[in-house]
């Protein structure tokens, strides 16, 4: 019995060398080198197989009488376990309150009244523009109003007692209104050659110095609220249906070396029609360390799965547009290889859920998986 099945083993071990005789002999001919190589490929397999089944015949009916050497392998259990599906890009980070403060009226630079780093608050004064003819038109009209009230107390006495003309106390009446307008007109014009700070913050940079000429709309001094902070991002169209306010989003701070957890607080419904993306936005935490423009990794998680099989993505090999992998079964005394076609739901972070083909409780193999023939030995 040992002795047909050796010689069927060697049959099969002569039957392959003549056949690559005989494609290496007509090799002069023009072939498909890609069929060709899968034609070999497959002839090897089921020669593989075949005499993985001779050596454990042989090793039933004659233990010992052949040794068997499989390759070196690691084999991981899988165990279902949490798996997020996400959408990630970059984004960066945005104040809320992040304002260039500009004049609004033009002269020049008499006094800057803050430094950078310093805390300001709403409505104070960051510098100011000279303001001496201001003044002094001020302080003109103040005299000339203290005289037109006198006057226009005195006509307004005559008229309640029926002395004098209504003409009279209509002018007065009208040029201490007019007075007080004007006078109103020049405080304005005054509070407007103070540049000051619209929102509570830190003074994150001063543009200007004394001396210098400013007009409006020149930046003045950069005020910043790092107590307000949101990320915003652009999130590819193909996720538009699987994004929705209030999803868990993670961000990533690489230059922190941080990670903090939060939610979207804003998408966009519209598409950028370049860029083909759409806007997310978050809310941050307040924190000293983020500042307006760090540059984040952001992952915005749509759908989790409780119960999934997931297996490192370099274990799932691509053979003949089929998405496979190895797994270590017992095959009589031996433990072998078994080819297992699956299907991949999603890869994220170097891992990939296999959504069927594969079992909790099988055993994958994670080493050793290169070069693997379906019913090979293996030894782990």
């Amino acid at each position: 019995m040992i002795k047909n099945m050796k010689s069927k083993f060697y049959l099969i071990l002569l039957m392959a060398v003549v056949s690559t005789a005989f494609l290496a002999a007509c090799s002069s001919s023009p072939v498909d080198n890609s069929a060709q190589l899968e034609k070999l490929k497959a002839e090897q397999a089921a020669l593989t197989k075949q005499i993985a089944t001779l050596e454990t015949a042989i090793m039933e009916e004659n233990p010992g009488a052949i040794v068997v050497k499989g390759k070196e392998v690691g084999v991981t259990e899988l165990t279902p376990r949490k798996f997020d599906h996400y959408a990630q890009t970059q984004g960066s980070v945005e104040s809320e309150e992040n304002v260039m403060v500009s004049s609004k009226t033009m002269g020049m630079i008499t006094n800057v009244m803050v430094r950078e780093g310093e805390m300001v608050t709403k409505g104070q004064s960051l510098a100011q523009i000279d303001n001496t003819l201001i003044v002094r038109g001020i302080e003109e009209l103040k005299s000339q109003l203290e005289l037109t009230n006198t006057i226009y107390e005195r006509q307004k006495n005559l008229w309640d007692q029926k002395i004098g003309t209504e003409v009279q106390y209509l002018q007065a009446k009208t040029t201490k209104e007019s007075l007080e307008k004007r006078l109103a007109s020049m405080n304005e014009q005054n509070d407007m050659t103070k540049i000051k700070s619209p929102i509570n913050g830190v003074v994150d940079a001063i543009e200007v110095k004394v001396g210098q000429n400013i007009a409006p709309g020149m930046p003045a001094a950069r005020v910043v609220n790092n107590s307000e902070m949101k990320i915003v991002a652009n999130i590819s169209e193909s996720y538009v249906s699987l994004l929705k306010k209030g999803d868990k989003i993670i961000i990533e701070f690489p230059g922190l070396d941080k990670t903090v957890q939060a939610n979207l607080s804003f998408v966009a419904r519209n598409i950028d029609r370049l860029s083909r993306t759409f806007v997310v936005e978050a809310s941050l935490p307040s924190s000293p360390d983020f500042r307006p423009n760090m540059t984040v990794v952001v992952k915005v998680i749509y759908k989790t799965e409780s119960a999934a099989i997931v297996v490192p993505v370099n274990v799932v090999q691509s053979v003949n547009n089929e998405s496979v992998v190895y797994l270590a079964e017992t095959d009589g005394k031996n433990t072998v290889a078994r080819r297992r076609v699956v299907t991949v739901g999603g890869v994220f972070d170097n891992l990939a859920q296999i959504s069927s083909g594969v079992s909790a409780g099988e055993k994958l193999i994670t080493f050793g998986y290169q070069g693997l023939n379906d019913g090979e030995v293996i030894k782990m």
